[in-house]
This record gives C-alpha cells, sequence and structure tokens, in this order.
C-alpha cells in the first residue's frame, strides 16, 4: 500500500474510533436525561436562593441535556457519512482479487469494538458517580439553606406558642435543631485536656512531649473558621435561650422545630402521666433496689459462664441517674399531643440496655408482617387493590411499650432466638457436607 491508502486505512480506524465514543456518549447522556440527572460538564450553580430560580435553572440544566443529545446525533451522522465516503475511496484504491480489503476491514472493526468497550466502561463508572452524588437542585432547600419567603419556612418551623418570633429567631430555628454554628474563638481548654489525656496513654515521654509540641504550634496558628450566621442569627440564638417562657423542641415526624409554651408542654406531659392505666406513681426510688438486682443478675450470669470478666465489667452499673423523660411534639396530629421519650444515658441499665439491643436487633423483620419504614409501607401498599365492598383502615397503638405484655414478649423471643440458632446449625451442617 502506498502512503495514502495508509492514510485512509488511518483515517477510517479514527472515524470507527469517535463513532465508537460518541455512541456511548450518547446512551451516557439519554440515560441521565431518563434519570433526571445533570453531567458534570453540564451543571450550573444558582446565583439566587430562591425557588423561582432554581426551578429556572432545574430547566436550563434540562434543555442543556436535551441540545447535547441532539449535537452527539448530529456528530454522530457527520462521522458515519464520513466514514461511508472514506471507505469507498479506500476500497477502490485496493486490489479487488485480495485479501487485503478485508484484513483492513476486520482490523477497523477490532480497533473500533476495543475502543466502545473502553469508551462503556468508562461511562459507566461516570454515571454510578452521579447517581451516588448528585442532588437536583431544587431539592437543595435544605433546613440549612431556607427560602425565608414562604412557605418553606412554614415547613421547617413550627410555632405553637405566643411567642412571636423574629426574622432572625425564625431563620436560625429554620437551619434545624442539628445544625451547628461555627464557633467565635476556638475552644483551646478541650483541646489541651483531650491532648494531655493522649499524652497519659503513651509509654514514651518523647513522643508525649512532640505531640504537645505539635498541639501548641497547632492552636498557635489556628484561627477561628468564618461564622455561618449572621450576627442577627448568633443574637437570636442568645434570646431563645434567655427566653424562659417557651421550650424548642424536634417535631415527633419529620426535621421541624417547634416552639412550646413552657406550661403548655408540662400540662401536656402531665396529662399523659396522670393516666392511671398506663402509669403508676413510685412511693420511693427504686434505683438502688433495682442495681441491687441487676448486679445480682450480672454476677450469676458470670458464674454460669454466660458472661466473661469484661462483659461483667462493662455491663456493671456505676452511674445511678434517674432515667428522664421529655416528650417531641406531634405536630401531624389533631391536638399537637406529645410522644414521651425515656432518657436512659447514664443509669443504672444502660449498658445492659444497649446489650440487649445488639441481641434483639438480629430478630426484627424476620416474618413477612414486617414494615421497614414508610417506603417499604408504600411500595407494599401501591399493590393492594381495594374492592368496592372493602375499606381501608389504620390503626393507631397507644402507649406502645408500657403496654406490651412482658411474659409473653420474653416467650416470643426465646422462641425466636431458638429459631435462629437452629437455622445457623442447619446452614453450618450444609456447608460442612
Amino acid at each position: 500500500m502506498n502512503q495514502e491508502t495508509v492514510k485512509k486505512v488511518r483515517d477510517l480506524e479514527s472515524l470507527g474510533k469517535k463513532i465508537a465514543r460518541h455512541r456511548n456518549h450518547l446512551v451516557f447522556t439519554l440515560r441521565c436525561k431518563d434519570l433526571h440527572i445533570t453531567p458534570r460538564s453540564l451543571q450550573l450553580k444558582c446565583p439566587i436562593n430562591t425557588t423561582k430560580a432554581r426551578n429556572i435553572v432545574e430547566k436550563a440544566r434540562q434543555q442543556l441535556v436535551r441540545e447535547r443529545i441532539r449535537v452527539i446525533n448530529n456528530k454522530l451522522d457527520s462521522y458515519k457519512e464520513k466514514k461511508s465516503r472514506t471507505e469507498n475511496e479506500l476500497f477502490t484504491r485496493l486490489p479487488q482479487d485480495s485479501d487485503i480489503a478485508k484484513h483492513v476491514t476486520d482490523h477497523v472493526t477490532k480497533k473500533s469494538e476495543s475502543e466502545f468497550c473502553k469508551t462503556k466502561c468508562r461511562h459507566a463508572r461516570k454515571l454510578d458517580r452521579l447517581q451516588q452524588h448528585y442532588v437536583p437542585i431544587q431539592s437543595r432547600n435544605t433546613p440549612d439553606n431556607v427560602e425565608l419567603g414562604g412557605e418553606q419556612l412554614k415547613k421547617w418551623v413550627i410555632n405553637l406558642s405566643k411567642h412571636k418570633l423574629t426574622k432572625p429567631q425564625e431563620s436560625i430555628l429554620a437551619k434545624g435543631l442539628n445544625f451547628a454554628p461555627s464557633p467565635s474563638k476556638l475552644p483551646y481548654e478541650d483541646y489541651i485536656i483531650a491532648t494531655e489525656l493522649a499524652c497519659r496513654k503513651l509509654n514514651n515521654n518523647n513522643e508525649a512531649t512532640v505531640l504537645r509540641s505539635e498541639m501548641a504550634g497547632a492552636l498557635r496558628s489556628s484561627k477561628p473558621p468564618k461564622s455561618n450566621i449572621t450576627r442577627e442569627e448568633r443574637q437570636a440564638i442568645n434570646e431563645l435561650k434567655n427566653e424562659k417562657s417557651v421550650l424548642v423542641l424536634p417535631a415527633d415526624k419529620g426535621k421541624a422545630s417547634v416552639i412550646m409554651d413552657v406550661h403548655e408542654y408540662e400540662e401536656k406531659l402531665s396529662e399523659m402521666l396522670n393516666d392511671k392505666r398506663t402509669y403508676e406513681t413510685l412511693p420511693s426510688d427504686p434505683t438502688q433496689r433495682y442495681k441491687r438486682e441487676l448486679v445480682a443478675i450480672l454476677s450469676r450470669l458470670k458464674k454460669d459462664g454466660k458472661i466473661n470478666r469484661t462483659q461483667y465489667d462493662l455491663l456493671f452499673p456505676t452511674a445511678e441517674n434517674i432515667p428522664r423523660i421529655y416528650g417531641t411534639p406531634k405536630i401531624h396530629k389533631p391536638g399537637n399531643k406529645v410522644r414521651p421519650i425515656v432518657d436512659y444515658t447514664g443509669t443504672i441499665a444502660y449498658q445492659t440496655s444497649r446489650a440487649l439491643a445488639d441481641i434483639l436487633s438480629p430478630l426484627v423483620g424476620g416474618t413477612e408482617h414486617h414494615v421497614q419504614n414508610s417506603k417499604h409501607l408504600a411500595e407494599g401498599l401501591a399493590e393492594v387493590m381495594i374492592e368496592e365492598e372493602e375499606i381501608f383502615n389504620s390503626h393507631d397503638v397507644v402507649s406502645l411499650f408500657t403496654n406490651t405484655p412482658i411474659e409473653q414478649s420474653l416467650q416470643v423471643i426465646i422462641i425466636a432466638t431458638r429459631l435462629k440458632e437452629h437455622q445457623k446449625e442447619t446452614m453450618r451442617g450444609q456447608q460442612t457436607k
């Protein structure tokens, strides 16, 4: 083959690779369009933090994706036309009675397929990364970034009190109760205490000296982070903290911040605790008696070899705090009743409760009637057909845990544990075979 013919072969090979790449690029972009994902190269930053602005930018993104699909299709048509023309020119130059044309065709096809597979893998990885990290711009209106002009504020801040909130107070509450304002000064004492505790665990004095020196250098060169709230919002935090007539609580469902009058909150809790069918008044504090009983049980378990010394020391009750109750408002139900939550942190049964939770958690979800979450429930209900003579009925359990029969529950747990152990033994036997 002469130099011109070789050049035509190289052109044909290059066009085959371009077609392979653009075919994958087209499939990738079409998948992005179907999944409502914008490729990184087409993502736009929204300069104005309003719902209308976000919608405008999202529509622009979608139009850019559609335009890219049109451009890729045009390029594909252009490359295919060039390839067809190049093939005709090349094959007219090659001898008709030789196998050179077949070898050229096989070579170009092989190179195109190799390029296609390489590009396909690359685009598949890109799409996976986009699916994991991409968040549509409309859904970025989180509690940390709230539009204070309309309905969004009502969604994140529910004021049930008589106290009138100022704009800065509404703004800081809308960020959510898990929002952490950046500190105005660095907590040097905390860093020093943490460093000294770490130094005590080091056996080498030289290493401790180096650690202290490095921490001292880091603290000297450190500056407080840039504030993530305004001066008015920081002042609003202090105002809400000093306002003794109201409480700021998390909603029972969702991430809203609820403001309630203290007297109303206490009345609702008292009304709930005065239900004699569910709660009873104790004549005295039973903490010491319960502690003695728990220690006796743990000692017996250690003696029988059910738990070892390390487990015994971990479960042994050292703190003696009385469990504390608080309530979260049920804003999704009429009357805004509160859901009772008992805080066991620092109580005699805290570590035992955690250990029992670890033991019981594998038993949860093993039946066909178990519902994981609201999404799982919605998926199950989507398959249910209600006939004309049927009605859909929903039941609400009042004081579920306090009304749970303990003896029957223990029997269910024992049976479920034995079944679980039997299944494990059966599986081990099958693997051995």
